[in-house]
């Protein structure tokens, strides 16, 4: 089989909607599911998209997923899945936190790249909703680790950057960020605040060992870091 016509399946269990992709040739295939009870219907899922490609799981040659951040119980699913895959069929599995796809998405768009050429010290930054009124966050510069904050402190974290930044991601119930931050920043298009079913089986993951492939991304609740 050539490596255009491989069966790519591909899994976002971060968040609501549960969703799956599958690339078969040039095509690409998608089904959804809401609600929060993944580990009841993700197999029924799979079946219905795999029906709709035409073709069986078994004919998978390789599986990615987002590893985090979001819900525990959906990423637990999405690891357990690719560790199946792999120890049964041999599965060649690959995976990327939430953060990389949005950012890399955003980094080939048109508009980045113009924003860029007139903000030469600018750089990339993901902000997406958590829980309440708290915020994942990773910054594209320098040895920045990805955070779990509170609203209030996210200004402050982004300005510490000392750099222009081109915001990408979506605030609570899908706000725009712009609802919440200060309007120094560059905030991406609605288009690229959320990945696309394309952007999933066609991400570009560096290759790296099973360990840390399956190694989830959780991230530690604000609450947590500060003490409360």
């Amino acid at each position: 089989m050539r490596k255009d016509e491989e069966i790519i399946l591909a899994l976002d269990s971060t968040s609501v909607p549960l969703t799956a992709v599958l690339k078969k040739g040039g095509k690409v295939y998608c089904a959804r599911r809401a609600g929060i009870k993944q580990e009841d219907y993700l197999f029924p899922l799979l079946g219905r998209l795999l029906a709709k490609a035409g073709c069986k799981l078994g004919d998978v040659k390789k599986f990615f997923f987002l590893k985090g951040p979001g819900r525990f119980t959906g990423i637990r699913i999405s690891i357990t899945l690719a560790s199946l895959l792999h120890e049964i069929s041999g599965v060649e599995i690959s995976s990327a936190d939430v953060f990389d796809v949005l950012a890399a998405e955003a980094q080939k768009s048109r508009g980045y790249k113009k924003w860029l050429a007139a903000n030469p010290r600018g750089a990339a930054a993901v902000v997406l909703h958590a829980f309440r009124d708290e915020y994942f966050v990773k910054i594209y510069a320098g040895p920045r680790e990805p955070r779990w904050l509170g609203g209030d402190d996210l200004p402050a974290l982004l300005k510490a950057a000392r750099r222009p930044l081109y915001i990408i991601g979506r605030g609570r119930d899908g706000a725009p960020l712009q609802n919440l931050l200060p309007p120094c920043f560059a905030y991406a298009p609605a288009r690229l605040n959320k990945i696309t079913a394309r952007a999933l089986p066609a991400f570009d993951a560096p290759p790296q060992s099973i360990a840390k492939t399956l190694e989830p991304l959780y991230l530690k609740p604000a609450r947590f870091e500060l003490g409360k």
